[in-house]
C-alpha cells in the first residue's frame, strides 16, 4: 500500500465512531443549538438514558440554564493560562465515567494550551466516540473547513476555528436549527446572544441581514447534501437499483501561494456533485516546489480534512501527467488551480492549460479554472465571539 494511501485508511480509522454521533448545526451563533441539545439530552434521560454535560456554554440565557436542570454536570478542569484562570472540558473525566451520551458543546472550540491531550475539542469528541460514548454536539456552519474562507469572504470576519470536513459527515445525525435573519436580529437587540457593548457593531458586521441570509442558505443547502448523500449510500447498497453514472471530479494542484482557498472551493464543487475528490500534485523535477510556496505537508493534510485523496506524480510534463491520470481513473471533470505561478520554466504564456484544454477535450472530460481570490482584510470585530451557539 502506497503512503498516501496508507494515510488516507489512517484518517477514515481515526473518524470511525464507536459510538453514535448526532450534530446540531446553525448558520450563525445564537439560533439555538445549545437548547436544542440540552432538549435532546433531557427527552433521553427522560427515558432512562445516562446523560452527562460534558461542557455546555450558557452565556447566562435562563431559559438554557434552566434545561441543565436535573442533568448531571461533569465539572471542568480550571488551566492557568498567560495569567488568567479558564476552565476546559475534562475530557479523561468524562472517559472514566463512561456514560452512555456526553453533551458536548461548540466542536470548533480551541482547547486552552496544556488544558489536556488535545488542541481542539473535534478531537476530543473522536476520543469519546472510540470509546464507545454517544456524544450529542453543536456547530455553526461557517467552522466547516471547506466553507471556513467562502464565509471570510461573505463576511470579512475571519474565521479562525475550523473543523474537518471528515469528521462533521462521520455525524449518524445532522439536524439544522433554523431561524430567520430578521430573529436573529431581534435577539441580538434584546442581548440574547452578545453583551450588550457587542451588540452595535455585530448588527453592522456580521449580522447583518445579507450575510445571516447567505450563511442560512450555505446551512440549508449543506444539510440537503448531506440528505442526499445518504439516499445515494443507500441506493449503492440496492444491486436492483439502477443508477446513472456519477462524476468524478480532480483537482490538479501547484503549490501556489493560494492554492488552500482553491482545495476547499473544489471540495465545495465535488460535494454539490456528490462525488469523491482526487488531488493530484504534479512534481517537475526537482524544482518543482519554489521557496515561495505552500508548505505541501500542510495542504496534503488540507486535503485528508477536506475528505479528498492525495495523488503525487512526478514528471516533467505536468499537462501530460495531468490529463494521463483523469483518463486512467476517469475522470468527468479536471479543476485547476493558480497553475501561472509554478513551473514558471513550462507555463510560459499558459501552454499548460491550453495543452490541458485540448487534450482533455479530446478525452470528453471537462476542465474548469478555479480562480484564486483575495480574502479581505479582516474587520474589527472581534470574531472570537462568533462561534457562540
Amino acid at each position: 500500500m502506497s503512503g498516501a494511501a496508507e494515510a488516507d485508511t489512517d484518517a477514515a480509522r481515526e473518524v470511525e465512531p464507536a459510538g453514535h454521533f448526532r450534530i446540531y448545526l446553525g448558520a450563525a451563533p445564537g439560533v439555538g443549538k445549545t437548547y436544542a441539545m440540552l432538549s435532546e439530552g433531557q427527552r433521553r434521560r427522560s427515558r432512562g438514558a445516562d446523560v452527562v454535560a460534558g461542557v455546555v456554554e450558557t452565556y447566562g440565557r435562563p431559559l438554557t440554564e434552566a434545561l441543565l436542570s436535573g442533568l448531571e454536570i461533569i465539572p471542568r478542569q480550571a488551566v492557568d493560562y498567560r495569567g488568567i484562570r479558564l476552565e476546559e472540558m475534562d475530557l479523561d473525566a468524562v472517559l472514566r465515567r463512561r456514560p452512555e451520551v456526553a453533551l458536548v458543546d461548540e466542536l470548533a472550540h480551541t482547547n486552552v494550551p496544556g488544558s489536556g491531550r488535545h488542541g481542539k475539542r473535534w478531537q476530543d469528541v473522536l476520543d469519546l466516540l472510540g470509546a464507545g460514548i454517544n456524544v450529542i454536539t453543536t456547530v455553526n456552519i461557517q467552522h466547516l473547513e471547506s466553507l471556513a474562507d467562502e464565509v471570510e469572504q461573505m463576511t470579512g470576519v475571519p474565521v479562525r476555528e475550523r473543523v474537518p470536513d471528515r469528521v462533521v459527515r462521520k455525524a449518524s445525525q445532522i439536524e439544522l436549527i433554523d431561524s430567520s435573519p430578521q430573529q436573529l436580529r431581534r435577539r441580538m437587540l434584546h442581548g440574547n446572544i452578545y453583551p450588550p457593548n457587542k451588540v452595535p457593531q455585530a448588527l453592522t458586521h456580521f449580522f447583518r441581514t445579507d450575510n445571516l441570509i447567505a450563511l442560512r442558505e450555505l446551512a440549508l443547502r449543506f444539510v440537503a447534501d448531506e440528505s442526499d448523500e445518504q439516499l445515494l449510500g443507500y441506493l449503492g447498497q440496492q444491486p436492483q437499483v439502477l443508477r446513472e453514472t456519477t462524476e468524478r471530479i480532480m483537482a490538479a494542484i501547484t503549490t501556489a501561494p493560494g492554492t488552500d482557498a482553491v482545495l476547499r472551493r473544489a471540495a465545495r464543487i465535488a460535494l454539490r456533485y456528490k462525488a469523491e475528490l482526487e488531488v493530484v500534485h504534479v512534481i517537475v523535477d526537482d524544482t518543482g516546489l519554489s521557496g515561495e510556496s505552500q508548505p505541501i505537508d500542510g495542504l496534503r493534510a488540507l486535503a485528508a480534512d477536506l475528505g479528498a485523496r492525495w495523488h503525487e506524480i512526478q514528471q516533467d510534463d505536468p499537462a501530460r501527467a495531468i490529463v494521463g491520470f483523469a483518463q486512467q481513473h476517469e475522470i468527468t471533470q479536471i479543476l485547476i488551480g493558480p497553475i501561472h505561478r509554478s513551473w514558471p520554466h513550462i507555463a510560459v504564456g499558459g501552454r499548460i492549460v491550453r495543452r490541458v484544454f485540448e487534450e482533455a477535450g479530446a478525452s470528453g472530460i471537462d476542465v474548469l479554472i478555479i480562480a484564486r481570490r483575495e480574502l479581505p482584510a479582516a474587520e474589527a470585530f472581534d470574531s472570537g465571539a462568533v462561534n457562540r451557539s
